[in-house]
């Protein structure tokens, strides 16, 4: 998962917009950060870090223009290194630059496609084949002047040349940009705009609508799967759907966990949905465990706050923040590797001894991945006195690896697959474990758009929607994440 933006204004420059809204999309990734914007010609910041440490005083003034594009990198194809930070440039056929957020399935393919034509790869980011096919496409066209219709033709061989998740932006000099979303809208993408003091709009596009919110943003608008909408400075923007896949699979880990509750992706409050997952998991454990003596529920901040709240108000018990969060410490979840991880969560949460000592306390979790984290946080619960530790996941056990681009590509680190509850329980050292069942996740999502039929929940089911994944390709996917950890 990343997150990223886009501005096209005929009045207001670009790069202080972006930079407010990349903080707010901070969450979705912390391993770098960029933005380039066009004046005469590209201006390219980024590196290693975060929002505040990439973007200083001293270069923010150069980045100069009214149109531009922005991006934060959590790292799923490609290393940590600054090569793979985003956006990425090429002068050829016209000069673009490009981010996305998501996952090229079949990159290693296209690689190979590109190297046989002679195009050269600075990176091993998948981003920039994806830039680079689509200037090859474009200089196949061979048009002499750039319409919405060639770009949207563009976008239609793309996509069927591309597969996977990806939502992103492309920035072209001089023009404008094009925004897009695959064909089974996997990975989320909506657009706003602003009436500024002089009368003119400005619109822009991102992977979360708080980035447009705090900004004075307004009229949200979804883009569609299989969707491209071309943003002009001076001109209403134009889109076409450039697919005919029909069913739409929305991320549903979006929900669980990456989004920011006071996001709204296609129509659907993540906010609600988060306390219908509360509500269901009261259910569940009342059907499967009444006489489950709990004294307090605490959660695990944040994403799983507004759930546990949720719970305990159902089941009638104490809600307790008794683990503090440090908040000058990132998201664990998307570090890039377990070390980093198990350091950091010692680091970023601390316990009240008062809310544990002698109660049988359920801890409250958005899921349980790799199962290290989790076990910590029972340890921490039992250092701080808890009698007796439950354990409660606001999704299903994480079973199979996720191909669309969170940081789950390695089957054998998953303590949930292969195991019953009971095993897993013990692997993290709770009394009892309790998982949100799928059927309960879906409804809870979709109760917020009844519209959306169908989620991506192939984490959980193993159902992936591409409907191309094959062991080979996990094979691949497995390799690549396995190399950049050593």
């Amino acid at each position: 998962m990343c997150g990223f933006m886009g501005v096209v204004s005929s009045s207001e420059p670009a790069a202080a917009l972006m930079y407010e809204g990349l903080l707010c999309l901070q969450h979705r990734g912390q391993d770098s950060a960029g933005m380039v914007t066009f004046e005469d010609s590209f201006h390219l910041k980024k590196g290693n870090g975060l929002v505040q440490d990439v973007f200083t005083t001293n270069n923010m003034p150069r980045l100069r223009g009214n149109v531009g594009i922005g991006h934060v990198r959590y790292p799923t194809i490609g290393s940590g290194d600054s090569e793979d930070a985003q956006p990425f440039l090429t002068a050829y056929p016209y000069g673009m630059a490009i981010v996305h957020n998501g996952n090229v399935t079949n990159y290693h393919e296209l690689r190979q496609h590109l190297k046989e034509k002679k195009t050269l790869l600075n990176s091993n980011c998948d981003v920039e084949v994806l830039l680079h096919a689509f200037g090859i496409e474009l200089a196949r066209l061979g048009v002499p002047d750039l319409t919405p219709e060639v770009l949207f033709d563009v976008t239609e061989s793309l996509f069927k040349l591309v597969k996977g998740s990806y939502s992103g932006a492309l920035m072209i000099a001089n023009y404008g940009i094009l925004a897009f979303r695959d064909p089974f809208g996997i990975k989320p993408c909506i657009y706003g705009k602003r009436i500024e003091a002089d009368g003119n709009t400005t619109y822009a596009v991102a992977s979360e609508n708080v980035a447009l919110d705090i900004l004075g943003f307004t009229d949200w608008t979804d883009v569609a799967p299989g969707q491209a909408v071309l943003f002009r400075p001076g001109k209403e923007p134009v889109s076409r759907t450039c697919s005919d896949q029909k069913e739409h699979f929305p991320c549903i880990f979006e929900h669980v966990y990456f989004a920011r509750p006071d996001s709204l992706i296609d129509g659907i409050s993540v906010y609600k949905t988060r306390r219908r997952f509360g509500q269901q998991l009261a259910k569940r454990i009342r059907e499967l465990e009444p006489q489950l003596e709990i004294d307090v529920v605490i959660p695990v901040p944040d994403s799983a706050c507004t759930a546990a709240g949720t719970l305990a108000r159902e089941l009638g018990v104490e809600y307790r923040e008794g683990l503090v969060k440090n908040r000058y410490i990132g998201r664990t979840f998307i570090m890039p590797d377990q070390k980093h991880r198990t350091a950091g969560i010692r680091r970023k949460l601390n316990a009240i001894p008062l809310e544990f000592e002698n109660k049988n306390v359920l801890l409250v979790d958005d899921s349980i991945v790799r199962g290290n984290t989790s076990r910590k946080i029972v340890e921490l619960a039992r250092q701080a006195g808890a009698k007796k530790v439950y354990f409660a996941s606001c999704s299903p056990k994480v079973q199979h690896p996720c191909v669309y681009g969170i940081d789950m590509a390695t089957r054998k680190e998953l303590v949930a697959r292969d195991r019953s509850s009971k095993e897993i329980a013990a692997a993290i050292g709770a009394d009892f474990l309790i998982y949100q069942t799928l059927e309960d996740l879906v409804a809870s999502a979709q109760a917020g758009n009844p519209k959306i039929t169908s989620f991506c929940t192939a984490c959980f089911s193993g159902h992936y929607p591409t409907q191309d994944i094959t062991p080979e390709m996990f094979e691949a996917l497995e390799n690549e994440r396995l190399c950049v950890r050593d």
